[in-house]
């Protein structure tokens, strides 16, 4: 019997060291298959707005109608004056109807209100000549002097609004960059671990942001030059 059970103590430790073995290189074999890198590739272009917007508001108010109302029309008439002689052309002007509120008829109207109406107009300049559009606003003192009160109401409060509507037309140069500056970084990365890099295994191509060129962090239009700017990740095997 106890050269039986020192058969049975061997086989055993045997066994479990067999085990252990197994189990530290199915942990090893895991270890070296997840070997992996984050990267996170950047890319960034300053481009150009490809569209404007300047909604030019004007208002007025009196104690008749008619008078307000004939008031927003001459406006009307030399705003629009104005953008022709300025280059626009009709297909690019869109002027709203005047609009006049009696002021005594609101809800909460005030008896004493020194004008009893007031009214506001506005044209619309909508074009792909954004050159155009900034040097014309800063050319509106002759409207002021002719007694147009421009106001800062409406879409860009009184300023043009500088848009980039062909950014998908930049979209794959711009991520193609980011790939690129992703691998490279993931390249020096391996080097320097001593490793070699392995294939791709996922990628987060991310979003590609649009700000003004002024320093914000925000695309409000107020400048004729975008920037863009994309962040993309990637998970590279290392072997």
């Amino acid at each position: 019997m106890a050269a039986g059970s020192r058969l049975v103590g061997v086989l055993l430790a045997a066994a479990i060291a067999f085990a252990g073995y197994s189990v530290g290189e199915g942990l090893l074999k895991l270890r070296t298959g997840d070997r992996s890198v984050t990267i996170k590739g950047l890319a960034e272009q300053d481009v150009k707005s490809d569209f404007a917007v300047w909604a030019l508001s004007f208002r007025r108010a009196g104690n008749a109608f008619a008078d307000v109302q004939q008031a927003l029309s001459e406006d009307r008439a030399s705003v629009l004056a104005f953008l022709k002689s300025q280059g626009f052309a009709d297909s690019e002007l869109d002027a709203a109807p005047v609009q006049v509120q009696d002021v005594y008829a609101r809800e909460y109207a005030q008896a004493n209100a020194p004008l009893r109406y007031n009214g506001v107009g506005r044209v619309t300049v909508k074009t792909a000549r954004v050159d155009a559009v900034a040097k014309a606003a800063n050319q509106t003192d002759p409207l002021i002097a002719a007694g147009v009160q421009l106001t800062g109401e409406g879409e860009g409060q009184g300023l043009p609004v500088f848009q980039l509507r062909g950014v998908n037309a930049l979209k794959s140069p711009l991520l193609k960059q980011a790939t690129t500056n992703a691998r490279e970084q993931a390249v020096a990365f391996a080097d320097d671990a001593g490793a070699t890099l392995g294939e791709l295994k996922s990628a987060n191509q991310g979003v590609i942001r649009i700000t003004d060129d002024d320093g914000s962090d925000y695309d409000r239009g107020r400048t004729i030059g975008k920037r863009l700017r994309v962040v993309s990740t990637f998970v590279y095997q290392l072997d």
